[in-house]
């Protein structure tokens, strides 16, 4: 399988590395505008075939991935379209907000996708939300989940949930590295060194998540565990509870979504 990813930014980047990573991928052609990107890549994994041409990239792929910012995919699609056959090739759009119509409307109908990863992609830790548009055949879904579940985990979904997973997922990540840098300088501040305090947060959180992956609890069932009548633990959860704790995730989460 030849895929041609367009965009070697952060998000492309993580992608084209767990990808390059993985050994499963024959030929990966990257195409950005950056040469010093491409050399960086090419240095990474020689086995990159690298261009500056959009154009040049997405001839004879099997799969075209573009990562590029929502904004230039109006003049990256133009520039491709008469290199481009929707019917034999797979298109898939990464960029926020350009769905699969989009995609129809500038090159024809085909086997389009929206598809929303996230940059843990490089360590083959991403959750990757796959939306199929109205033409896209089976097989053509098969491929491609099977190609971003080289990356990490992949929950395909109707198009109008794809944002929504990129809320929880992408912009989730960030939110999560908030929590982490709490917890940090809660830890200093009860007389951690930085460092040990970073460690203890993240293990900590691995630790959760084992819990829940491996029990299937849900995630109160788990709260329950650590928390008896009278103890510390509750303390701490009635502060998160009265500080809003949660309602300032969800609203985190549903603040993207606003038009």
């Amino acid at each position: 399988m030849k895929i041609a990813v367009i965009g070697a930014g952060n998000m492309g980047g993580a992608l084209i590395k767990g990808w390059a990573k993985s050994g499963q991928v024959d030929h990966i052609v990257v195409a950005n505008r950056s040469q010093e990107k491409l050399d960086q890549l090419r240095a990474l994994f020689p086995q990159l075939q690298v261009t500056t041409d959009n154009r040049a990239a997405v001839r004879d792929a099997d799969i075209i991935i573009l990562v590029v910012k929502p904004w230039f995919m109006d003049d990256v699609l133009k520039e491709i379209q008469p290199h481009v056959d929707p019917s034999r090739q797979s298109v898939v759009s990464c960029a926020a907000n350009y769905g699969t119509e989009m995609l129809s409307q500038a090159l024809g109908q085909g086997n389009h996708f929206y598809v929303i990863p996230n940059i843990a992609a490089e360590f083959n830790a991403s959750m990757t939300f796959v939306a199929r548009g109205a033409q896209a055949s089976d097989e053509a879904l098969r491929s491609v989940v099977d190609l971003f579940l080289l990356d990490g985990a992949t929950s395909v979904v109707a198009e109008h949930l794809v944002e929504p997973g990129m809320m929880m997922a992408s912009c989730g990540l960030a939110y999560v590295m908030r929590y982490v840098r709490a917890q940090m300088e809660g830890g200093v501040e009860m007389g951690f060194y930085p460092q040990q305090a970073k460690q203890i947060a993240l293990q900590t959180m691995e630790g959760a998540v084992r819990l829940l992956k491996e029990t299937g609890w849900h995630p109160e069932e788990a709260i329950d565990k650590v928390t008896t009548p009278g103890g510390i633990t509750i303390k701490g959860l009635n502060e998160l509870d009265h500080s809003g704790f949660n309602s300032a995730v969800i609203r985190s989460l549903k603040a993207g979504l606003k038009r």
